[in-house]
């Protein structure tokens, strides 16, 4: 038969320990929790409470949980030792001190993309085994830890109402704030890598300074580098305070050109240039020429990663340099046609790439009659062109017709929200 009982961290911490004779043994400080999912190299659904720490004689000691029995008998939580046996220094380093890291600390609510608050956490012993399985992020975890829960839910049931509860399963949740630990977790942020750059640009943004800092610095280049290009100005300038030189241009080298160009644009001078030394040559030669552009041409916006063959190409060899590059989705929304100067000669799209036979040449299908701005056409123009004629991209080209870049119509849609913006300050 299975022996379960669910608690409270908040129920148990303060609460006295006694030895099977009942003799006082201490007071519960924490619960240790495993950081390690693996049991016998088998892998478990939920965190396992492997320690506890216990105040005896003014004096804070952890001990292993194997030898302590939780159980209730008329709605009060009582806790057992059986035996005192330490806990090893090796998992005392592996553990996670659910009251002193979980209480009172920022998670991210993985469903529900938003940062929140733990007012308790949710525990089960399961035949001699106690789990961590949920936090309780809502009003009732809060009334329960300052002890007034059950008067508080009387009153409410008076008027037929009820205390708001919200939990978050451990599965659906993230905690943050690892920084002040020295336990070093391979797991940690690894949920947060799921969420897409956007939701969590949202996130990072709605965290303390320090925290906002950890997680910034936890993510891959790549995924740094797409959150940031998410994130508000104010909150972008925040993040590349408190980034070394030397880590903010990689991460700057992994974004789009033009968006890189757009964070160093709002930076003191001496610090761009910093950055701009410190980056690859290649990177930041097309960053540097991105940022000669004034903020009103059509330059200051276009992005330089662009997809440009031959009219001799055939469908094949495009294919396949698709696949060797990977290139970014959004460069796969236009194709241009250039000639040995680097000239534009014509557009031509995916479809077109899609529906031709691997042996044709782009010059049986493409558009030689490209609509295009120049580098620096003011922007009042794009708009224009984008909604005339229904445009995704639209090629951008020097004085000389030498292909510079394209500008996308979320680009332009972003500058125009930003002039809004600007305007209605």
């Amino acid at each position: 038969m299975t022996s379960t009982v669910p608690f409270f961290l908040s129920r148990i911490i303060g609460a006295k320990v006694f030895d099977p004779e009942r003799n006082f043994v201490g007071t519960v400080k924490d619960l240790l929790l495993s950081a390690d999912l693996t049991t016998n190299q088998e892998p478990i659904e939920r965190p396992v409470v492997h320690g506890i720490s216990l105040k005896i004689k003014n004096q804070v000691n952890h001990f292993s949980f194997d030898n302590f029995e939780v159980s209730k008998k008329k709605r009060k939580l009582l806790v057992q030792c059986n035996k005192l046996e330490e806990l090893p220094e090796n998992k005392k380093e592996e553990s996670i001190p659910l009251a002193a890291l979980v209480l009172d600390k920022q998670i991210v609510d993985l469903n529900g993309r938003k940062v929140v608050r733990v007012n308790d956490v949710r525990l089960v012993t399961i035949n001699s085994i106690t789990y961590a399985i949920a936090v309780d992020v809502g009003i009732e975890g809060l009334l329960r830890r300052i002890g007034i829960a059950q008067p508080v839910k009387f009153l409410f049931s008076l008027v037929k109402a009820s205390v708001p509860s919200k939990f978050i399963s451990w599965d659906d949740m993230e905690a943050i704030d690892y920084s002040n630990l020295s336990i070093k977790l391979t797991s940690t942020y690894s949920k947060l890598n799921t969420l897409h750059p956007s939701d969590l640009a949202d996130i990072i943004e709605d965290l303390d300074n320090r925290s906002r800092q950890s997680v910034f610095l936890a993510l891959d280049e790549e995924m740094a580098a797409d959150v940031l290009e998410e994130m508000e100005p104010k909150a972008q300038m925040k993040i590349i305070e408190g980034m070394s030189v030397e880590k903010m241009a990689d991460v700057l080298e992994k974004m789009p050109a033009n968006e890189a160009a757009d964070i160093l644009d709002e930076l003191e001078e001496e610090k761009a240039e910093l950055l701009l030394n410190e980056m690859e040559a290649e990177s930041s030669s097309e960053v540097r020429e991105l940022l000669e552009y004034e903020n009103y041409e059509v330059g200051s916006i276009m992005t330089t990663e662009i997809l440009a063959y031959r009219e001799e190409t055939t469908v094949e060899a495009v294919f396949e340099d698709l696949r060797v590059n990977q290139p970014e989705a959004e460069s796969l929304f236009g194709f241009f046609v250039v000639n040995q100067n680097n000239e534009l000669v014509a557009t031509f799209s995916f479809r077109d790439l899609a529906v031709s036979q691997p042996e044709a040449r782009i010059s049986s299908f493409m558009n030689d009659d490209p609509i295009f701005l120049y580098d620096e056409q003011k922007m009042d123009d794009v708009a224009e062109l984008v909604s005339k004629y229904n445009l995704l991209t639209i090629p951008v080209i020097n004085k000389d017709r030498q292909l510079e870049g394209m500008v996308v119509i979320h680009d332009v849609i972003e500058d125009l929200v930003n002039k809004r913006r600007t305007n209605k300050k």
